[in-house]
Order: structure tokens, then C-alpha cells, then sequence
């Protein structure tokens, strides 16, 4: 029978973690290498404006996973068709 290499670990705990630094939306957020706090927003992560230090948004957590893709099935019109009209 296979057995795991790591032993197996109990439940998660995230007050062991320990320090985690997110982009905070609505707060004043101080980056962690330089202390300024100008930030470019993206999706999914915050950078600093100058020293580059990507943080990760903490909303991003609290969203499921990313939509499902749209497949079609049949027959669909070309483009080629689509620009005629």
C-alpha cells in the first residue's frame, strides 16, 4: 500500500501562519519594503508604485474560483458571415 512521504499534518490553522500582507481596499496600506503607500491595482495583485513590491488583494480570497468556460456546441456562423450583415 502507498503511504504519503510527509507525514500527515492536522487541521489548518491560520493563527500559525504568522504575518501575511495583503492590499487592504477602503484603508491606507503601507508597503512593507519602502513604507509609502501609492500602489497600482490590478486584478488580482497591488504593486507599489516604488519599489515594486506586489502584494496580493485581499478580496481576491474571499471570491470562489474563476467563472467556468463557455464551450458551444452545433454550428456557428462564421465571421466572415457575420461582417456581410
Amino acid at each position: 500500500m502507498l503511504r504519503p512521504i510527509t507525514p500527515s499534518r492536522g487541521q489548518f490553522d491560520p493563527t500559525t501562519r504568522g504575518y501575511h500582507a495583503v492590499y487592504r481596499e477602503n484603508e491606507i496600506n503601507h508597503c512593507p519594503g519602502c513604507g509609502r503607500t501609492h500602489w497600482y491595482l490590478g486584478r488580482v495583485l497591488a504593486e507599489c508604485a516604488f519599489c515594486s513590491t506586489a502584494l496580493p488583494l485581499q478580496e481576491t480570497y474571499r471570491q470562489g474560483p474563476a467563472a467556468a468556460p463557455v464551450f458551444w456546441s452545433g454550428r456557428r456562423t462564421s465571421y466572415a458571415t457575420l461582417n456581410a450583415a
